[in-house]
């Protein structure tokens, strides 16, 4: 009995197949938000929306199949999976980290507690795990992620320490880093230069590799003052500017990303909403803004490219729309949509930005 079953299925998943029917990603409902009076206290007087809320990525149960013609052969298909399958739970994010996202749309994300790569696939309809850092080594705390020239993952891993180059299906392309880094957690790729910088968390620098892995220079140091760093932990690329999430100094120091030299800083230590504490990820938009995970207020920032601060995207901890708890990493496609780690609710929050910040008025 169970080898015809088998057999039924695989038949019909080849039938399925050839239709061309499969899962299809959704986030959730859509609700603007930053109007007067509803989540950002410090925009009491302004009217215009500036972001939709998208919906959230938790997992597998993401992706929804296309609601079934009557007597179907995909709703067969569909009903007989469950009924094989039995009633395993869904795969599902635990505590992501960060992310990125490639040109075909599929969203990547770091999870530390799933020792992987999470691969959100759009086209092929499905969600998997790359857990392999290189050979059979699999990954231990995965934490910043970068796309490289070729489409290739950059991935640190800040027990291995290291970070390892997967291609697009996952697979290794070696290691950068080893025996030199010592806690690395964000990375980011800079494709004009060629370059990979990697802040090493406990070294309290940058480090610089080129396109072969070979190191070719560092810059910062510990301490408090300019272009010195204190536990730095996420990065992004913004034209020729490195951010860097200088994070027990509780403030982002943007540098020259030819030279590490000192361009200027953003966010003060502070209780009030729009200081920062525990600064974590960081990223740009495509009018110049930036956003500032403050996690351990579990807030998500918005200042402008002068480093002036605009307005919080929801904050406090909860899991509602707009609340977060100990967030980490964030990133934004050519859409302008804003992916946040929603580290400890399991989560990642999607928003949009809808354009005409304060300064472009």
């Amino acid at each position: 009995m169970r080898a015809a079953t088998v057999l039924i299925l695989a038949l019909l998943l080849g039938a399925c197949a050839t239709s061309g029917e499969k899962p299809v990603l959704q986030f959730g409902a859509q609700v603007e938000i930053g109007r007067k009076g509803t989540m950002f206290p410090a925009q009491q007087a302004e009217e215009i929306p500036r972001y939709i809320y998208v919906g959230q990525l938790t997992g597998e149960e993401n992706f929804v199949w296309p609601e079934p013609k009557k007597d179907t052969l995909g709703s067969f298909f569909r009903w007989l999976v469950g009924l094989v399958g039995g009633d395993s739970a869904p795969e599902a994010l635990m505590r992501p980290q960060h992310g990125a996202i490639d040109e075909s749309g599929r969203i990547l994300i770091t999870d530390i507690s799933r020792q992987a790569v999470a691969v959100f696939d759009p086209v092929a309809g499905q969600l998997v795990f790359w857990d392999k850092a290189v050979g059979y080594q699999g990954f231990v705390a995965p934490v910043g992620i970068a796309l490289g020239s070729q489409g290739d993952a950059y991935v640190a891993d800040a027990e291995l320490a290291l970070v390892a180059r997967l291609d697009k299906d996952g697979n290794s392309l070696g290691v950068f880093g080893r025996g030199m880094l010592q806690r690395p957690t964000g990375v980011a790729w800079d494709a004009k230069r060629k370059r990979l910088y990697v802040a090493d968390t406990h070294a309290h620098d940058i480090k610089v590799f080129d396109e072969s892995g070979q190191f070719v220079g560092h810059f910062g140091e510990r301490g408090d003052g300019k272009g010195e760093f204190n536990f730095p932990t996420f990065l992004t690329l913004a034209g020729d500017e490195l951010y860097v999430s200088d994070t027990m100094n509780a403030r982002i120091q943007v540098v020259s990303a030819e030279t590490g030299e000192f361009r200027r800083s953003l966010g003060t230590r502070g209780t009030y909403v729009g200081n920062l504490v525990r600064p974590k990820g960081v990223s740009v938009d495509g009018e110049g803004n930036v956003y500032v995970v403050e996690s351990y207020h579990d807030h998500l920032l918005v200042f402008n490219r002068r480093g002036e601060f605009l307005m919080p995207i929801g904050g406090g901890a909860g899991q509602d729309i707009g609340q977060y708890y100990l967030p980490s990493g964030v990133w934004i496609d050519a859409q302008n949509r804003i992916f946040l780690a929603d580290t400890f609710n399991g989560r990642i929050v999607v928003y949009q930005f809808l354009g005409g910040g304060a300064e472009n008025e």
